[in-house]
Parts: C-alpha cells; structure tokens; sequence
C-alpha cells in the first residue's frame, strides 16, 4: 500500500472525489473567502448518493450484504489477517470487545484520562473499574510508567487511545500487557488511517480494536463504528452479541425461504448491528480514506510551520515509520502567553472560524471526580494540557488560505 502524497493544489471534488487543481474544482468546504471556518466539514459526494439510493432501492436496509461487504474491504485494508465486526458506533464496538474479551464485575482497565468518556463508561457497563492514567507530555497518548504504577492484581486490560490520530507506541504496548498478563483493546477513534513502524493501526496483535465512523471522525457513516480482531472468538462473540445474543442475524434468516423463524437466543445481547445504509456510505469512504488524509496532512503541516515559534505546543507530527491520521488538530497555549484559552476561543468564534477542546480529562468530569476522588495532583501533564488547549479547525478539502485565516487569529491573540 503505499501513501498519497499531499500536493499544494490538492481539493477533493465532491461529484467524483478525485483530486483535482484548485482552479476551477468545486470544493466540499465553504468558499474560500470571509464565510466561516468550521471546525470540522465532511466529504459526501455523489458516490456515496449513488450507493446510499442502490440500498434504498434493493430492498434490504438493514445489516445485510452491503455490511459484509464493508466488514470484508476494511478487514482487507487493514491487513493482518484480521476479522472485522460492522457496529453502530465507537461505543458499541468497544462495549462489545469488552464483553468478548471477559471483562466483568470486579476487573480493572486502565484508560488514559484524556479520551472521551466512552473510552471508559463501557467498563462501566460491564461492572469492571476504571483506572485513570496520565498521558505523554509529547504525544498526549497513555503514560505507560504511571500505569505500571496503577497495576494491581484485578487489572485485566489496558485500552491505549491514538489520540487525534498519533499512533501510541504499540510495540511497548503490546510489550506491557504481554509482561504483565493483561489484555489490550485500542480505542482508535481517531485512527484511520495511521501508521505504526509501518503498520496500520488495527493490524497488530491486540486482543480487539475499534474504529469510530462518526459524522467528524477521519472517515464517515454517520454513525457507526467497526470493531477488528485477529481472534476468532472475539469476532464470533461480538457478531452474536451485537444482534440480541442470536445465533442467526436477520440477513442469513430471512433470505432462505421457511426458516425466518429458526434461530435461538444463547445470551443476553445488545442491538449494536451496522444498517446496510449506512454501510454503503463506509465502503465508498474507505476507498477515499488515504486521500482524505493526505488533504489533512498537507493544511496540517501548513499549520506547524505558521505557528512555530508562538507560546504554545502543537501536536506531534508522526514518529519515524509511522502515519498521523491527522483527525484533529489540537494545541496547547502556554502558560506564559499574553492570551488564555478562553481568549483565542472567543477570538475565533468573532472571526467567524470554528474551534474546540479535546478533551477536559476524565478525571475532572463529575462523575469519574466522584467515583474514584483523585488527588490534585495525579494527573499533571492531562491537567497542564487542558488548561490551555484548544482544537483548530481541520478538514479534507481545506485550503491553504483557510488555514492562514486561522493562523492569523492565533498570531494576533496569542503572539
């Protein structure tokens, strides 16, 4: 497989989704000109229209074989021998390869602190505990140190998070939970396509990993989310739980005729099945996903060499053989700029351009604050980062004069 380079002309046109010169390409983002900056903007194009009306034409909406279409080509992309589980969301892919990997009442996880809270509420679903570490200075990905020191013997997994999109070190991942007899389950929301000493993000040798197919997530169904696996079992266990707990799905019952009404229900399971709907958008995505990417990476780097040298920390480009995914582009203002995070927020907001913050730690949030009490102090880097952190706006298709209406402000603000 190999990368497509960003080139300086690069728009994506939403009738074909081919790169096209900027000169005359009709452009998937707000003109670019003084109309506001959102901080995220998808690509949908007539290919996904088209494949969206094929569905809707067929017949068969929900799970079916466009899902399994979809499961099969993402499994393909990843590589690495892997299994692939069509879900409704992040969440529920994560909530199902908890479950699969054994993961109940009186287990711990250790989760990093900055991550959404799904990363560590599915845990809860299942009665286990969360552990909360903190994260890399650098990379904002987890502190392996503090979670050996947060181990004890009901530890049962570690869930790394590839924040915005930089890979966590997996290598030492795997490392830790080989050593210390635990499982790993990867929250890769963010993670499409990154990169790792060369390999995708979902193809290593995790008990599971979950991708998210959000509305603003690197690729898009709207919904939805996939869960990937190198073992069997897992994928078995995801697929039955994922549709009641049923031993048969709708599509393989319904489609041989007298036997619609034979299955058995053999556990108590969810309803977390990906619609052939929203399956059809997946696979035309996925096909774009590297070129999505590139068009990310190329206002990304435009990004850090126009903010180099003001009071505040930029994201970590990706490490020697690896890919950022480049989902978000988050920034941390210092403590010693003239400006606070409030500041450039409100700054932004006036100038017409979007922005947010990922994430306020978990551990700040009320109801890990009161489940687990932290002390002041056991998050310093997480706590340092939020205090100044702010996410600029970066999408496919964003221009590079887009990008400098955004630097601007911050120059203005923060310089």
């Amino acid at each position: 497989m190999q990368y497509l380079r960003p080139r300086q002309s690069l728009a994506l046109d939403p009738v074909s989704a081919r790169p096209k010169r900027m000169s005359g390409a009709v452009s998937p983002q707000p003109r670019d000109d003084r109309t506001a900056i959102p901080c995220f903007h998808p690509v949908i194009g007539n290919a996904e229209i088209r494949a969206v009306n094929a569905v809707l034409r067929s017949g068969w909406l929900t799970t079916g074989s466009k899902a399994r279409e979809f499961e099969q080509k993402f499994a393909a992309f990843l590589g690495g021998s892997v299994e692939a589980v069509a879900v409704t969301s992040a969440t529920a892919g994560l909530h199902l390869a908890a479950e699969a990997c054994g993961i109940g009442p009186g287990d711990e996880v250790i989760v990093p602190t900055l991550t959404f809270t799904a990363t560590a509420s599915v845990m809860r679903y299942l009665g286990a505990e969360v552990v909360l570490v903190d994260v890399d200075e650098r990379t904002r990905t987890i502190d392996l140190e503090h979670a050996a020191r947060r181990l004890t013997p009901m530890t049962k997994a570690i869930m790394p998070v590839h924040f915005g999109g930089f890979p966590c070190d997996m290598p030492r991942v795997l490392g830790f939970a080989r050593h210390h007899g635990i499982k790993v389950i990867e929250d890769a929301a963010h993670a499409l396509p990154t990169r790792c000493d060369d390999r995708l993000i979902g193809s290593w040798e995790s008990d599971a990993c979950v991708f998210s197919f959000y509305a603003t997530k690197p690729i898009t169904t709207g919904e939805g989310g996939m869960i990937v696996t190198r073992d069997p079992q897992v994928a078995e266990r995801a697929r039955m739980m994922r549709i009641h707990g049923l031993n048969r799905d709708a599509f393989d019952r319904f489609r041989k005729v007298g036997a619609s009404w034979d299955y058995d229900v053999v556990a108590p399971g969810y309803k977390y099945n990906l619609t052939d709907v929203a399956a059809a958008v997946g696979v035309v995505q996925l096909e774009r996903a590297e070129l999505l990417q590139a068009s990310r990476q190329h206002a990304a780097t435009r990004y850090l060499g126009q903010l180099n040298g003001l009071p505040l920390d930029c994201p970590a480009p990706a490490p020697v053989g690896g890919l950022h995914s480049w989902h978000l582009f988050p920034i941390r203002i210092h403590e010693t700029a003239r400006a606070t995070r409030d500041d450039l927020i409100e700054a932004l907001t006036a100038a017409g351009i979007g922005a947010s913050v990922h994430y306020r730690p978990l551990h700040q949030m009320t109801y890990w604050k009161e489940r687990y009490r932290p002390k002041p102090d056991d998050f310093p880097v997480a706590d340092r980062y939020f205090a100044g952190a702010v996410t600029l706006p970066l999408f496919p298709g964003m221009t590079d004069r887009q990008v400098d209406r955004v630097v601007d402000v911050v120059h203005r603000v923060v310089g």
